[in-house]
């Protein structure tokens, strides 16, 4: 007959007992406190491993208040940037001791944001990371709980919220600057979406690196982050391959269309036409030819993201107004390449500025 330990689940009491120590012991052990010794931790961490003790986290949260889950609102998390982000997210809650609760949202409306807030709310979450690269998700923010901890990803124009993004304006700067630097007389681009604030952000990188150069700004070609939407930009940058000699495209899913299209056309890539990208996708670096594009360190994101929540909460400031921008990185490859002259002879590249 077994005896009332091995019909029921260990608890607490039986690992202090089984280890020698109190009950307090146990919980500072479980808690991570400093104040133990090592060769007590081993001990007690042995026994809960071979009881197979559980903590209950419900009991757990009633006491200290915490349920060591953070919520996480995402949208469009079928694209690699966002999917990445969440991720990169998920990734650094669990090495810090938490779980991650996720609400992935198709549509981007105050209404739905608003509803996804309260859900995570009314789980009792410690914090919640809201992965916002459109600006209608922006206008939802004051649906945050006043005193819930909390930090936007991407949250470019959000003002009283902590904020944790990578350097969208300073990715799209590097793309264009080393296009200019392989002597193109300027660079086109294909955007994303107007409501993102990611498209935004890299035209306007983009943009900045031209004008600084004293180059002449084409009118960006707008697409939706699809291959398609590369596809049909592809066709109208062909039909004007005697101007166009560098691209720099807003993701990489857009410029594996470009490629596709000016290929069909005839044009070579990079010998005619050079090409950017932006995100470094795993595909990337197999493109045909190879993609040279902007990679976004995800990891760092969610890392910090994490650790803005956790500052929070052992500060006791809900609303630390943080910001911290992670630095973007240009991978080259061989998809661009120095200008080849078809249109313009070189002294008029050498004689100055654009006109």
């Amino acid at each position: 007959m077994r005896s009332p330990t091995e019909r029921r689940s260990p608890v607490m009491a039986d690992v202090a007992k089984a280890a020698g120590v109190s009950h307090q012991t146990v919980s500072r052990v479980l808690n991570e406190h400093p104040n133990v010794r090592a060769e007590t931790r081993t001990r007690v961490l042995e026994v809960i491993d071979k009881l197979g003790y559980r903590r209950n986290l419900v009991a757990r949260a009633l006491v200290t208040r915490h349920t060591r889950t953070f919520g996480v609102v995402g949208f469009n998390t079928t694209l690699y940037g966002p999917a990445s982000t969440v991720d990169g997210i998920e990734q650094a809650a669990r090495a810090a001791g938490y779980f991650v609760s996720i609400v992935g949202l198709h549509t981007v409306d105050t209404a739905g944001m608003r509803d996804a807030i309260d859900y995570l709310a009314d789980q009792g979450v410690d914090g919640i990371v809201v992965v916002a690269p459109q600006r209608s998700a922006a206008r939802a923010f004051d649906g945050l709980p006043r005193g819930m901890p909390a930090v936007v990803v991407e949250g470019r124009h959000v003002g009283e919220v902590s904020v944790v993004s990578v350097d969208q304006v300073d990715g799209a700067r590097l793309a264009t600057e080393h296009l200019i630097g392989l002597g193109h007389r300027t660079v086109w681009h294909v955007s994303g979406p107007s409501d993102w604030l990611e498209a935004e952000s890299r035209i306007e990188g983009w943009r900045t690196a031209l004008e600084a150069a004293g180059r002449t700004v084409p009118e960006p070609l707008t697409g939706d982050w699809s291959p398609r939407s590369g596809y049909a930009a592809g066709r109208r940058l062909a039909a004007m391959a005697d101007q166009v000699t560098a691209v720099f495209v807003a993701n990489d899913q857009m410029a594996l269309g470009v490629l596709r299209a000016l290929t069909e056309e005839g044009v070579k890539v990079p010998e005619q036409v050079s090409i950017v990208g932006f995100d470094d996708i795993p595909e990337a670096e197999f493109f045909s030819p190879p993609l040279t594009t902007v990679s976004q360190d995800f990891g760092a994101v969610g890392r910090g993201s994490i650790e803005v929540l956790i500052r929070q909460i052992k500060t006791g400031q809900a609303r630390s107004h943080e910001r911290l921008i992670v630095p973007p990185l240009l991978v080259v490859r061989d998809s661009a390449a120095p200008r080849m002259d078809r249109v313009y002879p070189p002294t008029a590249f050498m004689s100055g500025p654009d006109r």
